[in-house]
């Protein structure tokens, strides 16, 4: 495989032409990180109009008597409302303008980072209080710090609303605090046990399921309610007192102690070989060189955690270009995506691709767990996987059969690298339709 491919295809998502890159793709990856393409957040709402929406969404299920005889709806929104309408459309308004931004970008290496660190702090809208928390969380918390410090990302991802929502943070509360006492309720250890294991050090780091208790008191008082006007906020009455001992360091009683542990974790060394390793098997290959996972762990320790510095001794180095790695398999979003910036294409019936994408085994804002979609080829190549995907490719054809010449197109978009077997098949196809439906459906397009 060139490096101009795997510029284009492995590391972004799926330029029209390698031309442009051919010159220089190393310097067309790296040169992204200066200065990514920003992202338009105008006429999207924030995280406390989201909370705001979503409550009285809740109100109004809650609030709505089922018929004489009707069951309630095991569904948490109950039947429909006239507000869930209005907050289905809110959230596909959030994912509508990351997919027109990742097939407009000129920087697509920056934005497949973006969402390199948006599925690491993954939040999912499967509860109600999630409801439209999950774009916010994306565009506030992760992309104005994914090309700053690690442990400023760390932070606006651990205290956004969504993430104190999604892992039960706000409602947590010190055995020992005032309200803990006054209401009989207790600590959640979820989010303290997702920081350690997910969001900085790894499951095999060697801590204990003390350390996780101590964490989750240690977090006792950052919360998001109506006595925070649905922000972020620490409130005293919630705090475990008393000082917390993690990983053998104290920590005093108070908020300042968050910052404290947060800077502790991200310089942790488990914290930067935990995030090289998964960096280089995201970007590379399944099972990246042992090589370049520490030469990346080095650059971050080195830097206290400074991203573009980490990225830039990513894709700066040899063995991220080596053709000899096992290629990548798309994730279906990605799939989507790639094919319609190939293609040059905005995106039409965002329901029917939204659709499409959970189908294929990926619904979008609705992670099945905290650790994020799965980023190894086994966990989406399946025969079912495949034949799904083949479906997909033969819809798309059929839709867009004018919009491109598949046969010239695949000549531009890969170059050398399109096999002979894919130029044969698509040469001999019998219509536009169907050229273009093997071209998304050839190993070459499937994979990155």
């Amino acid at each position: 495989m060139q490096a101009a491919t795997i510029a284009s295809h492995r590391f972004g998502f799926s330029e029209p032409s390698l031309a442009p890159l051919r010159s220089d793709p190393r310097a067309w990856v790296l040169e992204q990180f200066q200065h990514p393409g920003a992202f338009d957040t105008s006429g999207l709402i924030d995280s406390v109009q989201a909370l705001l929406l979503t409550r009285e969404v809740l109100r109004a299920a809650l609030s709505a008597k089922p018929p004489e005889g009707a069951s309630v709806p095991k569904d948490e929104l109950g039947a429909l409302t006239p507000s869930r309408k209005d907050l289905r459309q809110t959230n596909l308004k959030g994912l509508a303008r990351r997919w027109q931004h990742t097939i407009e970008t000129p920087t697509p290496v920056a934005e497949r980072w973006v969402q390199f660190w948006s599925n690491h702090f993954c939040v999912a809208a499967t509860k109600g209080t999630m409801l439209a928390l999950v774009w916010p969380h994306e565009y506030e918390a992760i992309r104005p710090h994914a090309f700053g410090n690690f442990k400023e990302l760390l932070r606006a991802a651990t205290l956004h609303p969504a993430m104190l929502l999604y892992l039960d943070n706000a409602q947590s509360m010190g055995p020992a605090s005032r309200a803990g006492a006054r209401r009989e309720k207790g600590l959640n250890e979820n989010l303290a046990r997702e920081l350690l294991e997910l969001h900085t050090l790894g499951v095999q780091a060697g801590y204990t399921q003390q350390d996780v208790t101590q964490t989750a008191m240690l977090l006792t008082g950052w919360t998001v309610s109506q006595q925070t006007g649905g922000k972020a906020d620490f409130v005293p009455a919630l705090h475990q007192p008393g000082s917390k001992v993690i990983l053998g360091k104290t920590y005093r009683e108070g908020p300042e102690a968050l910052d404290q542990l947060l800077t502790d974790l991200s310089r942790h060394p488990q914290c930067a070989r935990f995030m090289a390793t998964k960096l280089c098997r995201h970007f590379v290959t399944d099972d990246p060189p042992p090589a370049l996972v520490q030469a990346v762990a080095e650059r971050f320790i080195a830097t206290d955690g400074d991203l573009v510095a980490t990225a830039r001794a990513l894709f700066g180095h040899d063995l991220a270009w080596s053709p000899a790695h096992p290629p990548k398999f798309k994730r279906p979003e990605e799939l989507v995506l790639s094919a319609h910036r190939m293609l040059k294409l905005p995106v039409r019936g965002l329901e029917q691709n939204v659709a499409a994408v959970q189908a294929m085994g990926q619904a979008l804002g609705r992670t099945p767990s905290p650790q994020g979609w799965p980023d190894r080829a086994q966990d989406w190549l399946s025969p079912d996987a495949l034949l799904k995907r083949v479906q997909w490719a033969d819809r798309f054809g059929e839709a867009y059969r004018a919009s491109a010449d598949a046969r010239g197109l695949m000549r531009l978009a890969f170059a050398d690298d399109l096999g002979t077997s894919t130029t044969q098949a698509i040469e001999r196809a019998e219509s536009g339709a169907q050229a273009l439906s093997l071209a998304l459906a050839s190993p070459e397009f499937l994979r990155r």
